[in-house]
């Protein structure tokens, strides 16, 4: 087996992937950033999603874990005291594998250029100094003229996430849908808009033609691309998946529960 560990700068997560190099290393563990078959994260859940855009392009052979070093996240299953339990659940290769859908994001820019990416949480796309103005059309069809804040579209994962924040609906990851929200909406004579989440299922298509500008900010998940002339965005959930190890039973509501309704004690 091939596995890469990558952890974040504190001293905690530090240590906690130095003994999992040590324990996987004296099992015969391959340890490298290579083609690995599993990924390792140390950290929260910004380090998970750092990890993931490093292996975006590897998705297919690859499962994912991660461990947290901080607050309790959505993505890093494991606490630093499970260390042990984690190494053999590896090493018995008994774990089964979860599928999470995934956002594709294309971006076509004044020039004629496009830029494709892939989003495990969510993609933002606003104006740094005015509020935005777009065009908004479902699988073509023209559906609402938008001006706000911005608009973002997020994966059922991500919904726990900046679209929990601005009103969007929690989602069971377990769907292959796509939520698109309105960030921040202007309504009067000129603008209306649904000012409402809406869930979409694969397969169709949210186009957002902005009007023009230079100052148009770009982001997927925790990677921004400012300062862009973009003439049109399309999002649909992604033919790519997502791949995570799983070792022992997982509830997400449970999840939600714990991290937004309870502290631990009950």
């Amino acid at each position: 087996m091939r596995v890469w560990i990558h952890n974040n700068f504190k001293d905690l997560s530090r240590s906690v992937a130095q003994q999992l190099n040590q324990k996987l290393s004296a099992a015969g563990v391959i340890i490298t950033s290579q083609k690995p078959d599993l990924v390792i994260t140390v950290g929260g859940d910004g380090t998970f999603l750092s990890t993931f855009h490093q292996f975006s392009d590897q998705l297919q052979n690859l499962r994912f874990v991660g461990i947290h070093t901080g607050h309790l996240g959505f993505y890093t299953d494991w606490q630093d005291s499970e260390i042990d339990e984690l190494v053999n659940g590896i090493l018995s290769g008994q774990q089964t594998t979860i599928d999470f859908p995934l956002l594709s994001v294309k971006i076509t820019y004044a020039n004629g250029q496009q830029k494709k990416l892939l989003s495990l949480n969510e993609s933002q796309l606003k104006r740094v100094f005015q509020t935005m103005r777009a065009d908004i059309l479902i699988d073509g069809q023209f559906f609402e003229r938008f001006r706000g804040d911005g608009i973002s579209v997020s994966t059922p994962t991500g919904s726990t996430a900046y679209a929990k924040s601005i009103g969007g609906a929690i989602i069971d990851p377990t769907l292959e849908v796509m939520q698109f929200n309105e960030v921040a909406p202007i309504n009067n004579r000129v603008y209306r808009t649904v000012n409402s989440p809406l869930i979409l299922p694969k397969g169709q298509l949210v186009t957002v033609v902005p009007q023009t500008a230079s100052d148009y900010v770009m982001t997927a998940d925790n990677l921004a691309y400012d300062k862009n002339k973009i003439v049109k965005a399309e999002y649909q959930i992604a033919a790519e998946k997502i791949h995570l190890a799983n070792f022992r039973p997982k509830n997400f509501w449970q999840r939600v529960r714990g991290a937004f309704l309870t502290d631990g004690t009950r």
